[in-house]
């Protein structure tokens, strides 16, 4: 059904078109900052991983640089330049940046619908950051960042997917060029040669271009609550996940071998819970048969959960998130980390 809605694919890609046109022929002015700006984006309309990528880069730098990210807030109740604090909530400035908040006590955690305005600001304090890591922003064209890095699922490729409505991408497959760096997300753990061997041959990337090849890896199930006294049974029996998140599939296939039964229940992306959601998890997870049961859900739903004033209903539930980070396959010439770290050497405001 849809490639009824190809036409509807077409105009969007010449209004999307027209506007990089104006942006390539100078008629609409891009910012470029003084310092290093990192962006981390994709094509399509999430699940490539941006969030653990980026916390990559904030483990990568923050020892040796000030680190911020800069986010737009999606879904946030507020509006303008908002710089986190601990007081901050899911609702103040997203999920994600809430996420980099809990995780990160030692960098900038800033959100800002007009990312010009919101990279001037941080340039513009007392101790400002060395680097700034622009959340989702791969489209942003008002900004000119030094290093674009773009994602795509090892799964749902962008060369082989269409624009939205008909498929999920949100800006044309040429687009692609603008990226410096292309990372192939969610590979096999076991990476053989051939399986990169036909990634290049797939996506194709430019001269200038790097290719990278990252994983996930999963941590141990830790209680969303703090001060949960609950612990993961030794015979796991039945696992009911609970998800907002855009692509489950990582999710499922590492959890099922863990465990007898794995049942799904999904929200949309960045979904904020109800109390009606949380009843209608804690129906689902009573209604299991047995024991040695748990709910799981992922590092970003979990800081949803803890900002929800309904958590409290979960207090006689084992609740667990489980953390994830990404790794890199090795590659010939130049590893992820040495790029990163040389582009920053080279681009210091001092230097």
């Amino acid at each position: 059904m849809r490639y009824l809605l190809l036409p509807v694919s077409w105009l969007y890609s010449v209004t999307i078109a027209l506007r990089h046109l104006l942006y390539d022929l100078g008629l609409l002015n891009r910012y470029s900052a003084n310092i290093p700006v990192i962006s981390v984006g994709n094509l399509s309309m999430g699940g490539t991983g941006k969030t653990p990528h980026i916390e990559y880069l904030i483990r990568l730098f923050k020892a040796n640089y000030r680190v911020a990210t800069l986010s737009r807030g999606y879904k946030r109740k507020t509006s303008g330049f908002l710089l986190a604090d601990a007081h901050s909530k899911v609702t103040d400035i997203g999920d994600e940046p809430k996420q980099f908040l809990t995780k990160f006590n030692d960098i900038f955690v800033a959100v800002d619908e007009k990312r010009k305005r919101g990279i001037r600001i941080l340039l513009a304090m007392e101790k400002a950051p060395d680097i700034i890591l622009l959340d989702d922003a791969f489209q942003h064209l008002p900004v000119k960042s030094g290093m674009n890095i773009l994602l795509t699922d090892y799964h749902h490729l962008y060369t082989k997917d269409y624009l939205f409505p008909t498929g999920t991408l949100r800006d044309n497959r040429k687009s692609a060029k603008n990226a410096d760096i292309i990372i192939v997300t969610k590979t096999p753990t076991v990476f053989s040669p051939f399986i990169a061997d036909e990634l290049y041959g797939k996506i194709k990337p430019r001269p200038h271009q790097k290719l990278f090849f990252s994983y996930l890896k999963y941590g141990k199930l830790k209680p969303v609550q703090k001060n949960s006294y609950f612990a993961v049974p030794r015979n796991l029996s039945s696992v009911l996940l609970v998800t907002g998140i855009a692509n489950t599939y990582p999710l499922k296939e590492y959890l099922q071998p863990q465990c007898t039964v794995l049942i799904e229940l999904s929200f949309p992306d960045h979904h904020q819970y109800t109390e009606k959601d949380v009843q209608l998890i804690e129906k689902k997870f009573n209604d299991i048969i047995g024991k040695n049961k748990i709910i799981v859900t992922t590092e970003k739903d979990a800081v949803r959960f803890r900002d929800s004033e309904y958590l409290r209903i979960f207090e006689q539930i084992p609740l667990f998130y489980l953390p994830i980070e990404v790794a890199f396959h090795s590659t010939k010439g130049i590893s992820f980390d040495e790029m990163m770290l040389d582009y920053v050497r080279k681009n210091q405001r001092n230097s």
